[in-house]
């Protein structure tokens, strides 16, 4: 047999060595006696291989102490053995061990031996159900130490949220949250867990089963996660989430969307299908991976940075996986697009030199959809070549765009128009040389539009909303809201026109003088937007250190007070601290960070806000009531007057002030809602008997208007008809249990009234009689 370098089984092993470790074995090991030992001795079944800094050291057992994170290279025997030549491929397995045992088994488990028994038809049919049912629980349990155990699968469970390695998906954090809220040892720590899981609960499911969503539902699955995440890091009824945690999370997501777009594109022939057919498809594959990116960067960049309870310390994230992909996926629609445009702006004739498989043709046996450092040099070749195949196009396309701009460029807004309509097209190197001094028209324009920005701005600034000299006013928005909406609506005009022109007129020798300019327009508005939110700030926090402001509520004060001087009810809850809970919500909305001492007096505001609306219904009813009551009718609302007026000064708490009176206070909830409920019924009854009694009130108008008209010298059975009705209508309210004498101030009023539909009777009766006895004259 022969030795050394010249025997196969030891090249074999080497080889293999060499190549996963990327270096080249010293010959030596051809006479190590672990390896003589492995491949010669029929009862040693391990080879185990790792490398410590250019040396391979080599054992015939597996050497994975705790801490150890080094790779490992495994050859083991799958029966007792000498090997050989002959039997080398077939009694030797190979394998790696990465980071731990626990986490290779895991990921084998997952990746390579689940899937196989368990979904393949094949094996599944000739795998024992119960063993199909172990398989399944034993990758449920491992993945649950790696989660659990992040970067040290041997360490104890639950050791540090910062460890994530074993975060590979968003599932993957989900279930460590919920695992966590079952097996932390302190209770504190699985509230904590219950409540960050409840917070994912909106998305969980649709990662689960992300394959299965529609690319219009995970346009809807990125911004929900995006306010799941700003939920769970904004929180603080607990300890905040790991930065180190949340970075891993975002990265996860953005893979796992990653992998979600390419497969839902892949279907698709991309430089061979009519664009029209999959541009949607395209595009929406772009958004999704954009909206998670800008989301990531809003987060970490701005929102986050000003979250005062707890800031983001580190540099704005970005999935860089996932930015790379969209920018890959906008290139295409881009490439797409250019060719789709200048074949509308080419003669007939010429259209022929531009067909799909002739400019297509240097991505063949490329699929855009692959992107990694490894296919980008191919990548940015074929579009390159491609370029060069469409110049002659873009040349006779440059002076086509050059005759439609012509046509418009004495009307800026359809100058802009027509250049955002072809910006694809006027990016193009040549046709954008060809449009010099159409961009420079262009350019020119915009500075002047911003100019005329700036000054409105400076005219209506200092002005209140709505008046002629100031902001435009927004509906149903707080001041402080409404002049920082007017303002961002100029900052997103000044920042679309500087997006247009560092895309289309960048290489111009007037753009920096028109960026600077609107650099320091921006950054004047900036300034003022700042300002607004600090004068309000400090104009609120005034206002909480002053009692007498209506806006600091404390939650021991009474509800409500009965004032003895004008004995109108008034609730002790103040418009003003309505309208702070509006501009609280929005300008948390609009990203700024609310000071702790308001945003605490809001929640105050807030948590007693639906009980506060209901007294101030029941307020306005009790301070109305007499307007509302007709005031013969009032005797007879007398008894349900005084018994809401006795709910209103007793409410029968259980709290005592000093001095013996009874109070309710916005700390008891349970008792206030019991006073309202209380309050609520007294007002129901007042009201429905108040309706009941104005509606018999109009009933009697009615017959009464309808006796005036009735003729008492003809009809007066009519008249004596209408008369009972009036009366029965007296005794039927008796009936129900109308006091007669509470009756007594309605029943004259309708007796003068009755009086004077008689008198007008009586009246033209004799008129009548007068012209009767003068026509027999």
């Amino acid at each position: 047999m022969p030795h050394g370098s010249d025997d196969a089984r030891k090249k074999f092993i080497l080889t293999t060595t060499g190549n996963f470790y990327g270096i080249k074995p010293s010959p030596s090991l051809t006479d190590s006696p672990e390896l003589n030992n492995f491949l010669d001795d029929g009862n040693e079944f391990v080879l185990s291989i790792s490398r410590h800094d250019s040396d391979l050291h080599l054992s015939n057992k597996i050497e994975a102490s705790g801490e150890n994170r080094e790779k490992v290279l495994v050859f083991f025997k799958l029966y007792p053995t000498v090997i050989t030549e002959d039997n080398l491929h077939h009694s030797v397995l190979v394998s790696s061990m990465l980071e731990s045992p626990i986490n290779t088994l895991y990921q084998a488990v997952r990746q390579v031996f689940a899937p196989v028994l368990l979904k393949d038809e094949h094996w599944r049919s000739a795998f024992d159900p119960k063993l199909a049912g172990l398989l399944s629980e034993l990758e449920l349990g491992l993945g649950s130490v790696v989660r659990q155990s992040g970067e040290h699968p041997s360490a104890k469970k639950g050791r540090s949220e910062e460890d994530v390695l074993g975060i590979l998906t968003p599932s993957d954090e989900f279930q460590y949250w919920e695992e966590l809220a079952h097996s932390a040892e302190k209770n504190i720590l699985r509230e904590r867990a219950s409540y960050i899981t409840e917070q994912f609960k909106p998305v969980q499911k649709e990662y689960g089963g992300l394959d299965g969503l529609s690319m219009p539902d995970v346009v809807d699955l990125v911004e929900q996660s995006k306010d799941s995440l700003d939920d769970v890091w904004r929180q603080t009824d607990f300890d905040p989430y790991p930065e180190t945690r949340m970075v891993r999370l975002m990265d996860v997501i953005g893979g796992a969307l990653g992998r979600y777009v390419q497969k839902k594109l892949s279907s698709l022939k991309i430089f061979e299908e009519p664009f029209v057919s999959m541009r949607e498809n395209l595009r929406t594959g772009v958004s999704i991976c954009e909206q998670w990116v800008l989301a990531c960067e809003h987060l970490t960049g701005q929102v986050w940075k000003r979250h005062a309870p707890h800031p983001w310390k580190g540099n704005k994230h970005c999935p860089q996986t996932l930015h790379c992909l969209a920018k890959r996926l906008d290139e295409v629609v881009t490439l797409r697009m250019v060719h789709e445009k200048l074949l509308r702006l080419l003669p007939a004739g010429k259209q022929p030199a531009l067909t799909s498989d002739r400019v297509f043709e240097p991505f063949s046996g490329i699929n855009p959809l692959h992107y990694n450092p490894y296919t980008e040099p191919l990548w940015t070749a074929a579009v390159a070549q491609f370029e060069r195949l469409m110049a002659p196009s873009e040349q006779e396309v440059a002076g086509r765009l050059k005759s439609y701009i012509a046509d418009v460029q004495d009307n800026p807004q359809q100058l802009l128009q027509v250049f955002q309509k072809h910006k694809e097209l006027i990016r193009r190197p040549t046709i954008s040389k060809e449009l010099q001094s159409e961009r420079e028209t262009l350019l020119a324009r915009l500075l002047d539009y911003n100019k005329g920005l700036k000054t409105d701005f400076e005219s209506r600034c200092h002005g209140a909303p709505g008046d002629k000299s100031g902001p435009f006013i927004g509906r149903n928005l707080p001041e402080v809201v409404n002049k920082i909406v007017w303002v961002r609506q100029l900052i997103h005009k000044v920042e679309d026109s500087v997006r247009i022109a560092e895309a289309l007129l960048s290489d111009l020798s007037g753009f920096k003088g028109f960026l600077h300019f609107c650099d320091d327009l921006l950054e004047v508005l900036r300034a003022y937007e700042q300002e607004q939110f600090e004068d309000w700030s400090r104009d609120i926090l005034s206002g909480l250190a002053d009692p007498k402001s209506g806006i600091s509520l404390q939650a021991s004060n009474r509800v409500m007070d009965l004032d003895h001087v004008d004995g109108r009810l008034k609730i002790q809850y103040s418009d003003r601290l309505v309208s702070l809970l509006r501009e609280v919500r929005q300008l948390s909305a609009l990203g700024f960070p609310i000071p702790a001492k308001i945003q605490q007096a809001a929640n105050t505001a807030d948590k007693f806000y639906r009980q506060a609306i209901v007294l101030k219904q029941v307020a306005h009813f009790y301070n109305t009531i007499d307007q509302q009551m007709i005031p013969s009718q009032r005797p007879m609302m007398l008894g349900l007057a005084l018994a809401f007026e006795q709910v209103i000064k007793n409410p029968r708490s259980q709290s005592k002030e000093s001095g013996g009176k009874l109070k309710i206070t916005w700390d008891n909830p349970k008792q206030l809602e019991v006073y309202i409920a209380k309050l609520q019924s007294a007002a129901e009854k007042l009201s429905t008997q108040n309706r009941k009694l104005r509606k018999w009130h109009t009933d009697f108008i009615d017959k009464m208007v309808t006796l005036m008209n009735v003729d008492l010298l003809r009809h007066q059975h009519r008249w004596k008809d209408g008369l009972q009705d009036l009366r029965t209508g007296f005794a039927t309210l008796e009936a129900q249990g109308f006091r007669s004498d509470d009756m007594r101030a309605w029943r004259q009023h309708w007796n003068h009234q009755l009086y004077k539909a008689l008198e007008h009777q009586y009246q033209t009766g004799l008129e009548a009689l007068t012209r009767t006895c003068l026509k027999y004259t």
